[in-house]
C-alpha cells in the first residue's frame, strides 16, 4: 500500500489513496491502529483517507492513532489538502473537502505550482452542551468549575467538529499537563471524552496552546484545538480576531470574520514509500 508520511505543527499523518480499495470509509479502524504505532509501523498521530465524494470535490476519512473515527482534524486537513493536490488527485487551487463534520472549503496559496500555506474555513463553533456533548444544565459550558483530584479548574468547551475543553494557565507545567490532560479528557461531564487544550494568553494577537488529544495524547500540534482556542479566548474578550497561535510543533494563524473561523498554516511532506499491510 503506497502512503505518504506529513506533518502540520508537529502533528504527524499518513495519508493513503482509498478511492479504489474496497474497504469502507467506517471500517479502517485496524489499519489505522497498525500503521500508526510507532513501534512496529511508520507512526503517526493519524490515518487520512481519500475517498470520492458526490456532494464535493473529495472526501476526507479521519482516523485517530487508537482507531477511533473522528470528524475533523485541522492540522490532517491541511496534510490531506497537500496530498491530493500534489498527487493530482484534486486539480485546482480551492476545492470542497467532504468529512463528518461537514464541507470544509479549502484554498491553497501558490508559488510556482509549490504549496506555501493552506487556508481553511474551520466553521463557526457549537457552544450547545448538547451538541459537544456536556453534562451540564447550563445551555453553555463557559467557565464553568470542575474539581480534578487536588485541582480545582476553570473551564470551557465547544464543538469543533470533535469536542474541546478550554484551561487557562498563567504558566505551563508540562508534568501538570501530562497528569491533568488525561483526567480531565475522561471526566464524567464529557460522555464521548473531550479534546484539552492548555492555553496562556501573551496578549491581544498571540496566544500559546498545549493540548491533550482525545484519542492520541499529548500531541505537539491540534488544529481544531487552536481554532477552538482561539474562538473561546475571543468570547472572553482575551483575544482579538486575528490570532498567532503557537504549540510546541509550530504557529498557524487564526482569523474570526463573520463568525467562521480561518486556520492558515502549512503542511509538510516527510517521506512515503509502500506499507507491508
Amino acid at each position: 500500500m503506497k502512503f505518504w508520511k506529513l506533518q502540520g505543527i508537529g502533528n504527524d499523518f499518513i495519508a493513503i489513496d482509498g478511492r479504489y480499495d474496497k474497504i469502507n470509509c467506517d471500517n479502517y479502524t485496524e489499519l489505522a491502529k497498525k500503521v500508526c504505532h510507532r513501534r512496529f509501523s511508520v507512526g503517526a498521530d493519524g490515518l487520512l483517507v481519500v475517498k470520492n465524494s458526490e456532494i464535493s470535490d473529495i472526501e476526507m476519512v479521519y482516523y485517530n492513532a487508537d482507531g477511533s473515527r473522528a470528524s475533523m482534524c485541522g492540522n490532517g486537513l491541511r496534510c490531506f489538502a497537500k496530498f491530493v493536490y500534489d498527487n493530482n488527485i484534486v486539480n485546482k487551487d480551492e476545492f470542497k473537502v467532504d468529512t463528518l463534520d461537514g464541507i470544509k472549503h479549502v484554498k491553497l496559496k501558490l508559488k510556482n505550482n509549490e504549496i506555501e500555506t493552506i487556508k481553511v474555513n474551520m466553521g463557526k463553533g457549537n457552544f450547545k452542551c448538547s451538541q459537544i456533548p456536556v453534562k451540564s444544565e447550563n445551555d453553555i459550558f463557559i467557565n464553568e468549575k470542575i474539581k480534578i483530584c487536588d485541582k480545582e479548574f476553570l473551564v470551557s468547551s465547544i464543538l469543533m467538529g470533535v469536542p474541546h475543553t478550554i484551561v487557562f494557565l498563567d504558566e505551563f507545567d508540562i508534568k501538570e499537563i501530562h497528569k491533568y490532560g488525561p483526567i480531565i479528557e475522561k471526566h464524567e461531564k464529557f460522555p464521548k471524552k473531550t479534546n484539552v487544550n492548555f492555553v496562556k494568553v501573551i496578549d491581544k494577537e498571540n496566544i500559546l496552546v498545549r493540548t491533550w488529544e482525545r484519542g492520541c495524547g499529548y500531541t505537539l500540534g491540534c488544529g481544531t484545538g487552536m481554532t477552538a482556542s482561539v474562538i473561546i479566548s475571543n468570547y472572553l474578550n482575551k483575544v482579538n480576531k486575528h490570532v498567532s497561535v503557537t504549540s510546541e510543533g509550530g504557529s498557524i494563524i487564526i482569523d474570526l470574520d463573520n463568525e467562521f473561523a480561518y486556520m492558515i498554516g502549512s503542511a509538510v511532506k516527510i517521506c512515503e514509500g509502500n506499507l507491508e499491510v
